[in-house]
């Protein structure tokens, strides 16, 4: 059998182990591939010499028996509910339970709980009370300190609380995890690791914590069950804070206790993401899966992720609180590296179904000076205007790009993670950021290019922190004249969103009205779904804007929502007719944020 971490006592003995060292739960089916998350934890920890045992999708439902097989780690248990938040997984927008499950064996539904990260760690808290567990990943990551949970329509403690996890690791969490192994490895007791950066944890003395430089009191979980205005506020240094080079100590109390937030580790280097994406994975589900389909590694096993992070800030989006604003790029060694070992997967005939990352051409970008950066607290880097301290020049991208046309066997390496126009749009008369957008437009777009406007309000994408709709017009022209350059007939397709915090059915209107101009017939939409830990979830739970303190309206009914998507499909009925024929309006394809 090919290296997988091993997932049965079977296994386990096979490779002559008496106990692991660190047993890992996932919401996920294994893959063996660095785009899931579980996986790569699991490499980075054995790549420091520590044995992982990997349980993926255990049933919380029967005897426990996935729970209890492998006994007690050595160290600790680690959970995670996955790729995703588990509760954005398993409904949409309207609160209608999902059908599928792209992360599960042929996309099955129901193999893991609603708020799987509490089930987890419940569980194994009742069974192994004295062993430490670690909780991390995006549902963690983003429900770190007091936020608003949409399905249960209320504010929510942090997860530490539910969960009664001992530390909870945020962000990308390969510095934080190794960190924890080697401290407890060496003897020390879970206390004592509580100083490593990137880490939360409920301390039961709030009283030794003071207002300080490098500590900021949030207001008490109580005060913003209370008072919305208090919870805006504390969103607004949640965000500043979690984006600054030199962070704060967070401190929210609860009860007669209080939940710590240390500051992230710098922004990872080259050479240490280098080193995540080196390690030896097979890039192929577990051979437990065979003769099934795993539909998130269908869509992702002949593509290529160049980097980290992202600077946009959009309200709406969870990537830079989770990833972080500051781009931490691979060499082109390592991404030409793993592109050779995708040449060897079973099935590739020659196509990168993505060459990308959160924003695929901010590949390279960083900040000119850092010390500039430390005193800033801008929380996008490009809207409204983008940072003079940014080095947004598409030079490095181009080289790249150009380095895997070069690449024997290999026929097209598309774009399909998408771009942020705002980086090139006005600057055509720039060398590099036109080669950009011309070499995306002859050699990696398959036929469409997907962009996202997501509204054509101005006021609506004030509040989503993206660029006027002109901006979309301007690439749309050039897009336009390219098709006619070289004679193709390449499609432009645009995402937007509809129900965002600010939007009226009176800017559904105009976003109808500007669309049937431009001769689009829309069809990757989205109905807004508030997610926790972003500015449009603030916003849509308190009705106010955290930054100006002002009144924001919020279409919150799912008949305010349904209207204001049927906007999005002027070409099938008219929204005013579907309501008098009382009409569902046809739903959108989705995007899952």
């Amino acid at each position: 059998m090919m290296n997988f971490l091993p997932t049965s006592v079977k296994e386990i003995r096979a490779l002559g182990w008496d106990q692991p060292d660190i047993i890992l739960f996932t919401g996920d089916a294994y893959v063996d591939h660095p785009a899931f998350g579980a996986a790569v934890i699991g490499r980075v920890l054995e790549s420091q010499g520590y044995k992982v045992a990997i349980v993926p999708q255990p049933n919380w439902r029967d005897d426990l028996r996935d729970f209890k097989k492998f006994g007690e780690p050595r160290l600790f248990f680690a959970v995670t509910a996955g790729n995703m938040d588990s509760m954005v997984n398993h409904y949409t927008a309207a609160k209608r339970l999902r059908s599928d499950d792209a992360y599960t064996p042929e996309g099955k539904s129901g193999f893991r709980p609603d708020y799987a990260t509490i089930v987890y760690a419940n569980i194994l808290k009742k069974l192994f009370a004295n062993t430490p567990v670690i909780i991390g990943g995006v549902e963690a990551s983003l429900r770190r300190l007091t936020h608003y949970d949409y399905w249960s329509d209320s504010l929510k403690p942090s997860i530490l609380v539910d969960s009664k996890a001992d530390i909870l690791v945020y962000g990308m969490g390969e510095k934080a995890i190794v960190e924890i192994a080697n401290g407890l490895n060496s003897g020390l007791p879970i206390s004592a690791l509580k100083r490593i950066n990137q880490i939360a944890y409920i301390d039961e003395n709030f009283e030794k914590y003071s207002r300080s430089e490098k500590t900021h009191i949030l207001h008490s979980f109580e005060e913003c069950l209370n008072d919305k205005l208090k919870f805006a506020h504390n969103f607004k240094i949640i965000e500043q804070e979690s984006n600054r080079i030199n962070s704060k100590l967070l401190v929210e109390p609860i009860g007669n206790k209080c939940v710590v937030v240390n500051p992230p580790f710098k922004p990872a280097t080259t050479k240490e993401v280098d080193s995540w994406y080196d390690l030896p994975y097979t890039r192929l589900p577990h051979p437990r899966y065979k003769g099934k389909t795993i539909p998130a590694w269908e869509m992702i096993k002949f593509s290529v992720n160049i980097h980290r992070g992202c600077f946009g800030g959009c309200s709406f989006c969870t990537i830079s609180a989770h990833q972080g604003r500051f781009i931490s790029s691979r060499s082109e060694q390592s991404i030409l590296q793993e592109i050779d070992e995708i040449k060897k997967l079973p099935g590739f005939s020659g196509y990168l179904s993505d060459l990308g990352g959160p924003s695929a051409n901010m590949y390279g970008m960083f900040p000119n000076d850092l010390n500039i950066c430390a005193k800033c607290k801008r929380p996008s880097c490009i809207y409204p205007n983008i940072c003079k301290n940014l080095n947004s020049s598409h030079e490095r991208i181009n080289r790249l790009y150009k380095r895997v046309r070069e690449i024997k066997g290999i026929k097209k390496a598309f774009i399909g993670s998408g771009i942020r126009y705002d980086l090139f749009i006005n600057r055509q008369d720039s060398k590099h950021e036109r080669e950009y957008f011309e070499d995306l437009f002859k050699f990696h777009v398959s036929g469409r290019l997907k962009v996202a406007p997501e509204h054509t309000s101005d006021m609506v994408l004030k509040m989503m922190r993206k660029p006027s709709f002109e901006q979309f017009k301007l690439l749309k022209q050039w897009f336009d004249r390219l098709n006619s350059k070289y004679g193709l007939k390449q499609q432009l397709i645009p995402y937007f969103i509809s129900s965002h915090p600010g939007s009226t059915e009176e800017d559904m209107k105009q976003l109808a009205d500007e669309t049937k101009k431009l001769n689009f017939r829309l069809e990757q939409v989205q109905d807004f779904t508030p997610t926790p830990m972003t500015l449009a979830s603030a916003m849509y739970y308190s009705g106010i804007n955290p930054y100006t303190g002002e009144k924001v309206y919020v279409a919150k009914t799912i008949a305010e929502k349904r209207k204001q998507q049927s906007y999005f499909f002027w070409y099938k009925s008219p929204p005013d007719s579907q309501n008098k024929k009382k009409r569902q309006p046809p739903r959108g394809s989705r995007r899952k944020k």
